[in-house]
């Protein structure tokens, strides 16, 4: 069944500022945050892998949110990126932990008319890869990439009956709902591995600490050493988009996971950390993988489980993660430099031995995330151009 195609503009709602962008020049700047307050959704809060992430916010005032209430998004709203991450796309849950937002420079607000438009379904029309490919067609070659607010007035989408637009979404979002408690429960165990580590390593609660006497809040057995003579970092290596071939290899960057090439440059497991970019963050890759030069990876733990040299590394990187502001980028050197605490090795071994079975774990439930992922991307289209019936 094909179904008529309508402009972004014959969907919204009724209300003023129903279908609006950002707010403008100076109106909305860093000198405008706050601590606390109304939250501003950026680019960070619409994330790939969920609708919106209510989470990670700068504030404004009531007041400045007020002043701005043109700009307001409120749940059930759609919210787009203009520039920057094109393709981006949100949708403020029905529940959310805030009773309204406001919209970054970047950003623009849809309040659809609910008589005739389901906000999910329009959600998920737009995380369809056709459409962030034609979105992108629409790009300003005049600096930042970006689209504009009368792109998204004119841009088609298609209209099937409400129970139709609803039942699609209703399908699409029960793969979404499966693996949002997939990474609930990831980011449950991850936590598990995190707090021993802590519990052992920083508060130096670890067994047998009850019999074993400190010396200058060093524990007997322990020493206190560089970073560099517990684990051997280097710089990743260039990889042009050009020369990427398809394959399950992933590449790694300073934010994680950013695509997949045929050829690996490095064993499993890997632990990797932001060079540039995303700092402070470190990631932990359970096989043969692809460092980019964005990243420091580990060439050498000197006999520690892996494991324990990633939760040492983040560990060690916290302070970077409230400072990366000031930082341009992370020197394998200075970072060799830093001094830590190493533990015994019976210790070290034994937090592994904790730790493997929950990042075995982590990463069967990453996997059944991608197969539910490659499932929904294969039958949306099918089901949003009408080959497939609901």
């Amino acid at each position: 069944m094909k179904w008529s195609f309508v402009p972004v503009e014959a969907i919204k709602g009724s209300a003023r500022n129903a279908l609006v962008g950002g707010p403008f020049g100076s109106d909305l700047t860093t000198k405008h945050y706050t601590d606390d307050g109304v939250p501003v959704i950026r680019g960070g809060n619409l994330p790939d892998d969920s609708k919106f992430r209510d989470d990670d916010f700068v504030f404004v005032s009531d007041e400045k949110a007020d002043a701005l209430s043109a700009n307001t998004a409120l749940p059930g709203d759609l919210v787009f990126t203009q520039r920057g991450t094109l393709g981006q796309v949100g949708l403020i849950p029905k529940a959310p932990q805030y009773p309204r937002y406001v919209i970054s420079q970047s950003q623009m607000k849809l309040t659809v008319d609910a008589a005739k438009t389901d906000a999910e379904f329009v959600y998920y029309f737009f995380r369809l890869p056709s459409t962030v490919e034609a979105i992108k067609n629409h790009i300003s070659s005049s600096g930042v990439p970006h689209i504009n607010l009368g792109v998204l007035r004119r841009f088609k989408i298609p209209l099937p009956p409400l129970d139709i637009q609803k039942s699609i979404a209703a399908t699409a979002s029960a793969y979404d709902d499966l693996m949002e408690n997939n990474r609930r429960r990831m980011a449950l165990l991850e936590e598990s591995a995190r707090l021993l580590y802590r519990e052992w390593f920083v508060h130096l609660r670890f067994p047998g600490h009850e019999h074993t006497r400190l010396t200058d809040g060093v524990p007997q057995g322990w020493e206190r050493v560089p970073l560099g003579e517990v684990m051997t970092l280097q710089r990743g290596h260039d990889l042009p988009s050009q020369d990427r071939i398809e394959g399950d290899v992933p590449i790694v960057s300073s934010s994680g996971i950013t695509g997949y090439h045929d050829k690996k440059k490095a064993d499993a497991p890997g632990v990797v950390t932001g060079r540039y970019g995303t700092l402070g963050q470190v990631y932990y890759i359970d096989r043969d993988y692809w460092p980019l030069n964005t990243a420091l990876y580990v060439t050498d733990f000197k006999g520690s489980p892996p494991l324990f040299i990633l939760h040492l590394l983040k560990h060690t990187l916290e302070s970077i993660q409230s400072d990366k502001a000031a930082i341009p980028g992370l020197n394998r050197n200075v970072v060799h430099s830093m001094k830590v605490l190493r533990p015994p090795s019976p210790l070290r071994n034994s937090f592994g031995d904790f730790a493997e079975p929950v990042y075995r774990q982590i990463s069967t439930l990453a996997q059944q995330n991608q197969k539910l992922r490659t499932a929904r991307d294969l039958l949306l289209p099918r089901l949003m151009s009408g080959e497939i019936a609901v």
